[in-house]
């Protein structure tokens, strides 16, 4: 943001930007980890006995794994989202998540507020998820949970998506919906530190 006037940089640009930037790049095999390969190969015997390339992805959450999120309002008033993916299993070739896509799996703005998504991150691309709550919020005079909520137990259920989001709004009023199973999430506010997992 500070050495560019683009606003995403993504695949070979992106690296080249990096390495002109003064970072370090490193072979690939530094990021290999037994795990993850061993999942990607039972992903593999898995189309192939099904006849299928790239289609699991599509329809099991479970091949998708470690968005870390974070949201946060400073003394000032300043609204601040990010969010990380482990993307997904398998997945085609330069593929791009909702993560770095601002509106879609982050955004903030000081007048509303600040918002981090995780699940299926092509339903969160298409319906625009982080950026519809501020836009219900902004347009329609909705709440935090009223906008947090009506987006993710109902626009995403209808669409057959799933996952969930944390949002904190210009009060310091926070929101973690999800129609998931649980979702790992902390919180803090002066005087109160809380983590979950399941709906309480």
């Amino acid at each position: 943001m500070e050495k560019s006037s683009h606003v995403l940089l993504s695949g070979r640009g992106a690296e080249e930007f990096a390495v002109e930037n003064g970072f370090e790049k490193v072979d690939p095999k530094w990021f290999f980890t037994q795990e993850r390969w061993n999942t990607l190969q039972k992903t593999l015997s898995e189309e192939k006995a099904k006849g299928k390339t790239g289609a699991l992805e599509q329809t099991n959450p479970d091949y998708k794994y470690g968005t870390v999120g974070c949201v946060a309002l400073d003394q000032q008033g300043n609204l601040a989202a990010g969010t990380s993916t482990g993307g997904m299993t398998n997945k085609r070739w330069n593929r791009l998540g909702d993560a770095p896509i601002i509106g879609a799996g982050t955004y903030a703005s000081n007048d509303a507020c600040a918002v981090s998504c995780t699940g299926h991150g092509e339903y969160f691309i298409r319906y625009s998820v982080a950026h519809d709550v501020w836009a219900r919020m902004i347009y329609a005079g909705a709440s935090l949970a009223e906008a947090t909520d009506a987006i993710i137990h109902k626009k995403l259920v209808e669409k057959g998506g799933e996952g969930g989001l944390i949002a904190v709004d210009k009060d310091g009023n926070i929101a973690q919906p999800f129609n998931s199973e649980g979702m790992y999430r902390g919180w803090t506010k002066p005087g109160e530190r809380k983590v979950a997992i399941f709906k309480e």
